[in-house]
């Protein structure tokens, strides 16, 4: 089902609007039949005051004149739309077809359809703003009317019967209880629904259902729809648990709870939602796993903590969502500092002077008293000035918060280095986010202005992002390239989606040169950044010995020496990048020895 939400801009005085036969957007060597044809069946354009009559004569109503379009106005209008870039796919909104039912009246009103990959497309108002702008820039057009949809949804093979209309299904994981999962999980859901977004939250943890008490719903009694349930509602989100139709979490073995989780999804008559976040049980287990293959699940968040036992937990969970081919699109750090306000520093200064008197006069050969009492005083009371301007100087500002990292560090740049997944979040350990959770209101509803809440809606933009990249991503640079070992040259052959047979997309790295870029812990030490392997050691024969993609970042690697490497995508275009700049370095230095 497509959401459609209009806006309208409208140029000028125009009237007795008649909207001719619809005219797709079609490709340039389809579009002369199509504005031939158009033509022929279009009426003769009305008579209209031009734009600069408008403008100086709005009283005279009688003055008008002839607007013709040109033959080729639909391949001008493409033309120039061609330069909004979809910043998520990284090509042009004509190109990948999200420009529909191209059309143009006798008025001049120029009308279209934008097919955005999502309702919650994250920049749809600056699509719509540079739409206007251009066409309304072409000397041949008057106005512009914008109709803004979304792609339909398309069901996967196997579906189950209540998932039927579902755009995409979000696993919001952790591999261990107690580290919040069910929080970010609901909060995640309302920041989606607050972008434009149709959401549904499922929570699949029978044990233990969190989504009752997090969640009060609007009506908490359940309602039959021929043989399907309703879910309950809250806003415009629709909620689904154990919990909500059994008091207590469900004490019943593995295969059981698994059978219970797919009537669940089966019988609930979800409808046509954008997005359903599926609240997963903790752990890797067969229920994970079976819910996994079973929901055909487009992406997954992880959830953790900043302990070091938490970043083991983050690697099972990546791995497990590998098994089932799942992208890990982001990791959320909870509970990762306390925030606290700065206190301002006082001194006691006449305590201060004493211990620089003492420290001054306190010395071997020097005779306290007279002279060099006096100047040692006076030695002391500068010193004392000094250090006021310098605390003075840095001085907190009245609510200016400081972040005490309780349970340490945390892993984020670890996270982007090694597993290359690029959105990583940190959310602080804040009593109100405890307390809306146990409330039943989302701590995103009850405090929308907080600046956690400003998290939440960036892990939002961040997640509609890459799925549209995992779903729609068909271009250079977006998606996860071919990565092969050429065992007769020993070199690692890389192949960017998209490329085709066209072998200048092909490019190529040594095995022993990537070898030697290993950044993982053993390799590198993780705070200094200081490379620990030495390059000389790695010989030129290493070869790998099995090479396979670990989620959509990354890529993982068993060398013949014995180690075990995992290289980000982003990592390895890098290597490429340099590799090409400095051949292209060393073909302008030879070029230049020629021209001498």
């Amino acid at each position: 089902m497509r959401t459609a939400l209009v806006l309208t801009a409208l140029l000028g005085a125009a009237s007795g609007f008649v909207p001719p036969q619809s005219i797709r957007a079609v490709t340039i060597t389809q579009q002369a039949q199509v504005v031939q044809s158009a033509i022929l069946q279009n009426a003769s354009p009305s008579s209209l005051r031009s734009s600069s009559e408008s403008n100086t004569e709005t009283n005279d109503s009688s003055s008008s004149s002839s607007t013709k379009h040109p033959s080729d106005w639909q391949s001008q209008i493409l033309s120039a739309l061609s330069v909004i870039i979809d910043p998520d796919l990284e090509s042009d909104i004509v190109s990948l077809g999200l420009v529909q039912n191209l059309q143009i009246d006798d008025s001049s009103i120029v009308s279209l359809d934008l097919e955005l990959t999502t309702p919650a497309f994250r920049v749809k108002d600056l699509f719509v703003q540079q739409c206007q702008d251009i066409i309304d820039g072409l000397d041949f057009t008057r106005g512009t009317e914008i109709t803004l949809t979304a792609q339909p949804t398309i069901t996967p093979t196997g579906a189950p019967l209540g998932m039927s209309q579902i755009g995409s299904v979000i696993a919001v994981s952790s591999c261990k209880g107690g580290v919040g999962k069910s929080t970010t999980a609901v909060n995640l859901a309302f920041a989606l629904q607050g972008m434009g977004a149709k959401v549904g939250i499922f929570d699949a943890d029978v044990y233990g259902p969190s989504l009752p008490t997090m969640v009060t719903p609007e009506d908490d009694k359940v309602q039959f729809v021929g043989r399907q349930i309703a879910p309950l509602k809250r806003g415009d989100v629709s909620l689904m648990s154990f919990g909500y139709v059994n008091e207590g979490s469900a004490v019943m073995r593995g295969p059981m709870v698994t059978q219970l989780l797919d009537q669940f999804l089966s019988l609930t008559n979800w409808g046509a939602i954008d997005y359903l976040i599926i609240d997963m049980p903790p752990g890797t287990g067969d229920i994970q796993l079976t819910l996994s293959q079973r929901l055909h699940i487009d992406a997954a968040v992880i959830v953790t903590t900043p302990q070091e036992l938490s970043f083991v937990d983050v690697e099972r969970g990546v791995e497990m969502f590998d098994t089932v081919n799942v992208p890990c699109v982001a990791v959320v750090e909870n509970m990762a500092y306390f925030e606290q306000e700065k206190e301002q520093v006082k001194i006691d200064e006449m305590l201060l002077k004493e211990k620089f008197l003492e420290a001054l006069l306190d010395k071997e050969g020097v005779v306290v008293g007279g002279d060099a009492t006096a100047a040692a005083e006076v030695m002391a009371n500068d010193l004392v000035k000094i250090v006021q301007q310098n605390v003075q100087a840095n001085q907190p500002t009245n609510g200016e918060k400081e972040e005490i990292r309780i349970f340490g560090p945390g892993h984020k740049q670890r996270l982007s280095e090694q597993w290359g997944i690029e959105h990583t979040y940190s959310i602080p350990l804040l009593g109100k986010i405890a307390q809306n959770g146990d409330s039943g209101t989302p701590f995103i509803l009850d405090n929308p202005n907080a600046p956690q809440s400003e998290i939440y809606r960036q892990l939002a933009k961040s997640l509609v992002s890459e799925v549209a990249k995992v779903k729609f991503g068909k271009g250079k640079g977006g998606g996860r390239p071919t990565v092969t070992h050429n065992s007769e040259t020993n070199t690692i052959q890389v192949v960017e989606e998209g490329d085709g047979d066209d072998q200048e997309g092909e490019s190529t790295i040594s095995s022993a040169e990537l070898r030697r870029d290993c950044r993982c812990a053993a390799c590198v030490e993780e705070m200094t950044g200081k490379q620990i392997l030495d390059p000389q050691s790695v010989p030129e024969s290493i070869r790998p010995l099995s090479m396979s993609p670990t989620g959509n970042y990354a890529l993982s690697v068993d060398w013949s020496d014995g180690h075990k490497s995992l290289y980000p995508y982003r990592q390895i275009r890098s290597m490429l990048d340099v590799k090409k700049d400095s051949i292209q370095e060393g073909v302008e230095k030879t070029k230049e020895k020629a021209v001498l």
